[in-house]
């Protein structure tokens, strides 16, 4: 079991980043408008109308915008300059900037492209209205300046590579306890330990334990693996890391160990367990960008304790977020985590 527990870490990190797949829709964009004129309307109500993006907000300033990306609300920046209209009439140039939040590489790329696009068909129009008859070949006449903020390279294993640390640790901390106690309903050991004085919390406290060690040694492998092999290092404190991995492996331990209290046989926690993993991986947001689900499955994956772990991952391994900046996600975790644990403790029927 320990050379399986490394195996399984050490091929995950090798093989798993170079295999990625994901759509982007439904963008969130802010718009920072320092003209005000009408061309400058005519070009947020273009961008709106199209079904990839949604307005979040109108800003004043891009210090402001950028609290809308720190904070998750949006995905892009369009920050159009003073006089853009006055500029794009009289000198036949004006300029944009779109500023991408390229923590998922992917999204980023993909939503400055699409709002570039539509920035050169809107270009294209004032062209032609300008010059109706002139019969010529015009550039286009607003130039863009993309920014790929907190992932510049737009290189997809920078987003994935966290999130596969929270995958093993939820594989390693949820399967493995959830044969723990069943395996031993099945070769009769439970009953020994049935007629000790060993209280119902110290028992099921003594098999958490174990994993809650194995998770921090494999926690700890994949660092040193991100590192040496994709020169991934998190931006953010190791030690919030460490803190939240905590409590997340307790909670997948403690799930775990529900389900072999309720299990007959090793093979039925085995497949219930596997049950469970296929829909919090699904929903956690590892591939598919939660915003892009459809409603009530958005509504359904706020009771998935991996997205919330997924998100801490990659805020502290990409951003840089501080212990503030996660207090709606810490305060989750610990719900999931006094509520797993103590199932698990009433759910041990100890006989003496």
């Amino acid at each position: 079991m320990p050379g399986m527990i490394l195996g399984m870490t050490i091929m995950m990190m090798i093989v798993m980043p170079w295999a990625s797949n994901q759509e982007v829709k439904d963008l969130h964009l802010t718009v920072v408008d320092h003209d005000h004129s009408s061309y400058s309307q005519r070009l947020i109500q273009k961008i709106t109308a199209s079904s990839y993006f949604f307005l979040t907000e109108m800003a004043a300033a891009n210090e402001e915008a950028m609290q809308d990306i720190e904070a998750g609300k949006s995905d892009l920046i369009l920050e159009i300059e003073p006089d853009f209209e006055k500029n794009l009439i009289m000198s036949g140039g004006a300029q944009v900037m779109i500023s991408a939040n390229a923590v998922n590489g992917i999204k980023g790329g993909l939503g400055s492209s699409y709002l570039s696009n539509i920035i050169n068909d809107f270009a294209t129009e004032v062209r032609n209205e300008q010059y109706p008859s002139s019969g010529k070949e015009i550039l286009p006449v607003i130039g863009i300046l993309p920014q790929y903020r907190f992932n510049p390279h737009l290189d997809y294993k920078v987003f994935m590579v966290p999130a596969l640390m929270v995958i093993l640790l939820t594989l390693l901390c949820g399967f493995l306890p959830s044969l723990n106690i069943v395996s031993e309903k099945e070769i009769g050991t439970i009953e020994q330990i049935n007629v000790t004085p060993v209280s119902k919390f110290t028992f099921i406290m003594g098999k958490l334990i174990p994993y809650w060690v194995i998770g921090f040694v494999c926690l700890t492998l994949c660092f040193i693996l991100a590192a040496l092999i994709y020169k991934i290092y998190p931006v953010g404190n190791l030690l919030i890391i460490y803190l939240f991995a905590s409590i997340y492996i307790l909670i997948m331990s403690g799930f775990g160990l529900i389900i072999s209290n309720y299990s007959a046989t090793m093979q039925q926690a085995m497949f219930v367990m596997f049950f469970f993993m296929m829909i919090l991986m699904l929903m956690s947001g590892l591939f598919t960008p939660i915003s892009s689900m459809p409603k009530w499955a958005q509504y359904i994956t706020y009771f998935n304790p991996l997205r919330y772990f997924m998100q801490i991952m990659r805020m502290v391994y990409l951003k840089g977020s501080s212990a503030a900046q996660l207090v709606p996600q810490m305060i989750a975790l610990c719900i999931f985590a006094f509520v797993c644990n103590l199932w698990a403790v009433l759910s041990y029927q100890k006989k003496s």
